[in-house]
């Protein structure tokens, strides 16, 4: 029988030394356990509070609950009168202690748990349950603006690594009764609070129970980011394609469950996953709502044309020049053979080492310093282009197709897409170096055979570009005026399809 099934069984008893020795014998080992003893007045009986001091708010402790059990300073003359009747032990308590939070637990296990979490337990002679107190207090870090996922227009508070300000922020936006969320503690050792959180009037109900069984799959000894429950419950962990989405970005949430997905938020990380996810999506950007219909769908549309660029336009390049020389223009075929006078690599050589240049200097900007990584990525990739293309190493227009190739990553607002594009751009180099343009395309054919067969949680991966249904077409490669999108996306197959009138 594992540890935690042992605490799980074991009950509080009415003798206070004997629930004291339970409770210290788990965590009594800490330095910052604090066990304060004492005879209250106001309950005319010995009690026992137990509480971490770095987890709670000692001002509250003090004034709140030691001085209340005291002094009996809550009572009123009804509650003392009632008191004297032999008014119930932990009606007293609430009649006593004016806190927002109070329950009562029986076991062992789900006192330590909230000790831990910075509840402060109470005891009483005779009582065979603890009072969990709402005390908890620690720093955390302020409301700021996404870092990763910036915009012109729209609102700027993201999300922080407090789960229970995460929750505040969707309820503040939320008024909603049917907002409905499920609790979870990850990580044996840990015991990370996790928490499911959807709209019951308008997703289905199987998302929600499909959800739940991975997430009860789970056992691992500490999940510190988002990332691990991601890893934990995708479809397929060999695709390089993200299968769960990731944002920091509040009102991205509340869009997300307003369509019928769920949304998981872990404690310690301001990333929130949504679930289940479709390849438009990760394309797709708050601002595109926020700007009239036109500019969205015309910076959308931009947007799959830098896709196919930072997918293709380097592999494209190497076959041509490599395989295919015929296809290119006369003017253009003279001005690339002059450029590459004098390289000593072929193509693929070529593109490989400043590719790879490319990769090493934006991990080099996203390890140092931001004022100095910024530097290192704009004057570093100038200055090593500008002299390997002086030494003869490589051709100017292989800077330049490189160049517009990352740039072009830059644009996808999904930062895990881009990651797999960049995956498979290289990919995509060595199939063009080998067969050319037919190399090329058998890439293309095993990448789209993967992508079809591809799932997020029972929905096809591409399954916006193959429904029949129009309401899905309105917001795809194009977003049209929001009056016309009056219908949740079909393939979610939510409770509630109308979402407007």
């Amino acid at each position: 029988m594992s540890k935690q099934s042992q605490l799980s069984e074991q009950s509080f008893t009415g003798n206070l030394l004997s629930n004291r020795d339970m409770i210290m014998n788990r965590i009594g080992h800490n330095s910052d356990v604090v066990v304060r003893d004492f005879y209250s007045d106001a309950m005319g009986t010995q009690v026992m509070i137990i509480y971490i001091h770095c987890l709670v708010d000692k001002g509250t402790i003090n004034n709140q609950v030691i001085r209340a059990l005291q002094q009996g300073q809550a009572h009123t003359p009804h509650q003392s009168a009632a008191a004297d009747q032999g008014t119930n032990p932990k009606e007293r308590l609430q009649q006593i202690i004016q806190l927002g939070r109070m329950n009562a637990v029986r076991t062992l296990a789900e006192c330590i748990d909230e000790i831990l979490s910075g509840q402060t337990a109470l005891f009483t002679e005779g009582m065979e349950e603890a009072i969990l107190l709402g005390t908890c207090s620690w720093k955390t870090r302020s409301i700021e603006e996404p870092v990763t996922e910036s915009v012109v227009r729209g609102p700027r508070e993201g999300f922080v690594e407090d789960l229970e300000t995460n929750v505040s922020l969707l309820r503040r936006r939320i008024r909603n009764p049917d907002f409905s969320m499920i609790n979870y503690h990850i990580g044996r050792q840990t015991r990370r609070n996790l928490v499911i959180v959807y709209l019951s009037n308008i997703t289905n109900p199987l998302l929600v129970k499909e959800v739940q069984r991975r997430i009860e799959l789970i056992d691992i000894d500490d999940a510190p980011e988002s990332g691990f429950i991601e890893q934990l419950i995708e479809d397929n962990p060999w695709s390089p394609f993200p299968q769960i989405q990731n944002t920091e970005r509040i009102d991205k949430v509340i869009a997300s469950l307003l369509e019928g997905r769920v949304a998981i938020l872990l404690d310690g990380t301001p990333f929130v996953l949504l679930a289940p996810v479709t390849f438009p999506m990760l394309l797709q950007a708050p601002e595109d709502y926020y700007d009239r219909w036109f500019v969205g769908s015309l910076i959308r549309m931009l947007r799959y044309l830098l896709v196919i660029a930072g997918l293709f336009l380097p592999s494209l390049y190497i076959a041509l020049v490599s395989y295919h020389q015929g296809l290119i223009p006369s003017k253009l075929a003279i001005s690339i053979t002059s450029s590459r006078e004098g390289v000593p690599f072929p193509t693929i050589i070529e593109a490989l080492l400043m590719e790879i240049t490319i990769e090493v200097l934006r991990e080099a900007g996203i390890r140092l310093p931001k004022p100095i990584g910024q530097a290192v990525g704009i004057v570093g990739g100038l200055v090593i282009g500008q002299s390997a293309v002086q030494a003869g190493i490589v051709s100017p227009i292989m800077v330049i197709i490189v160049s517009f190739t990352a740039i072009s990553s830059f644009a996808i607002p999904s930062y895990s897409v881009a990651i797999a594009i960049r995956i498979l751009r290289f990919t995509m180099m060595v199939a063009a170096s080998v067969l050319g343009l037919y190399g090329m395309v058998l890439a293309l054919l095993l990448i789209c055979s993967h992508v079809v067969k591809l799932k997020s949680f029972g929905v096809n991966y591409m399954g916006a570009f193959v429904h029949s249904k129009s309401s899905d077409w309105k917001d795809t490669f194009l977003r049209l005026p929001i009056f016309m999108m009056k219908r949740r996306p079909h393939f979610l197959r939510a409770k509630n399809q109308k979402r407007q009138s």
